[in-house]
């Protein structure tokens, strides 16, 4: 595994064709949202890596926003402290959820705030036992960002939605497990390697056919039937276009192991 620190706050590495991209501190501030921003899109872009593990360090994924500095913001001029929003925010969980290849989050601990919007926005998680969770925003007086009020609302339903974002109440990985949102729960010591071994299966599988699925999955929230019948029919067609396709069809009727390479 090579380990590519692109700053002191965001590490890359890379274990064949899977990219882990770690928060090295738990709470934004500009520099771990720049680096975060721009890590995602390298890796999003490179076509060596097939998956990505986003993920943090010691008891915490990510708390969310560095109050400390963002009181200094507010400080300087309250009317350009949320530029942050379109600058960083919105690029970091556009890249997480349009990248076309698998996003596993491996949540190490504590997550909350824009932290819960970026879990919501990978495609897997798995979650560590003893890791808390929370929505913040309105604690601070806001409202959420980072995507969280349709993620959330996807995830959980729109009544345990709002209770959770109008109350602010922090909840357990056992509930985030029955709600929706934690995917895999197990002890902490075993979510990287767990995190790992997932994005190195979906590295080895049909990355296209995972590409289209995530674009799918995306547009049928809140489309009209027809409107998604018209895009499953016609990624159906690109996908048979696909050397991936064909080649798990004939492994199929040989009965041997399908081979996917991504062509």
């Amino acid at each position: 595994m090579a380990d590519e620190s692109t700053s002191d706050v965001v590490s890359v590495s890379h274990d064949s064709a899977v990219a882990t991209v770690t928060l090295t501190r738990p709470a934004l501030t500009a520099a771990s949202k720049a680096a975060l921003r721009d890590a995602l899109i390298e890796v999003a872009r490179d076509n060596a890596v097939r998956a990505v593990v986003l993920t943090g360090t010691g008891k915490a994924f990510c708390v969310g926003q560095d109050l400390a500095e963002h009181a200094e913001a507010l400080r300087a001029d309250a009317s350009t402290a949320f530029a942050t929003i379109d600058e960083h925010y919105n690029p970091i969980v556009m890249a997480l959820s349009t990248m076309p290849k698998p996003v596993v989050a491996a949540i190490n601990g504590t997550c909350v705030g824009a932290g819960l919007g970026f879990a919501l926005a990978c495609d897997l998680r798995v979650t560590a036992d003893t890791a808390k969770f929370g929505t913040a925003f309105t604690g601070i007086g806001l409202t959420c960002d980072s995507g969280l009020s349709a993620s959330l609302a996807r995830a959980v339903g729109a009544a345990r939605a709002s209770e959770l974002v109008l109350l602010g109440e922090p909840f357990t990985a056992a509930q985030a497990a029955e709600w929706g949102i934690a995917g895999r729960v197990m002890p902490a010591a075993e979510v990287a390697s767990t995190a790992a071994e997932l994005a190195a299966r979906l590295a080895s599988g049909p990355t296209r056919a995972y590409a289209e699925a995530k674009l799918a999955l995306a547009a049928s929230w809140g489309a009209p039937l027809p409107e998604v019948l018209r895009i499953e029919g016609e990624a159906q067609k690109r996908l048979g276009l696909t050397a991936d396709h064909r080649g798990a069809v004939d492994s199929f009727l040989t009965k041997s192991e399908p081979a996917f390479d991504g062509s």
